[in-house]
């Protein structure tokens, strides 16, 4: 996989994620089992991300790894 491909996989994930719990959030005042479920997979895409990111600092700067 590409750096290119990563750094692009890295943003959906943590934005989509940080989305994903605000939504959640909002969402958990009228049903909560639904509500916990979109916390806890946007802070799951979050973290994945955040894992991504450190991933990415370890691969070369010019190559396919």
């Amino acid at each position: 996989m590409s750096a290119a491909a990563v750094e692009k996989l890295i943003w959906v994930l943590v934005y989509g994620g940080l989305l994903l719990v605000g939504l959640g959030i909002a969402v958990q005042r009228s049903d909560a089992a639904l509500g916990l479920g979109m916390i806890v997979f946007g802070a799951i895409d979050a973290v994945i991300g955040a894992v991504l990111i450190w991933v990415r600092s370890r691969m070369k700067a010019g190559g396919d790894s």
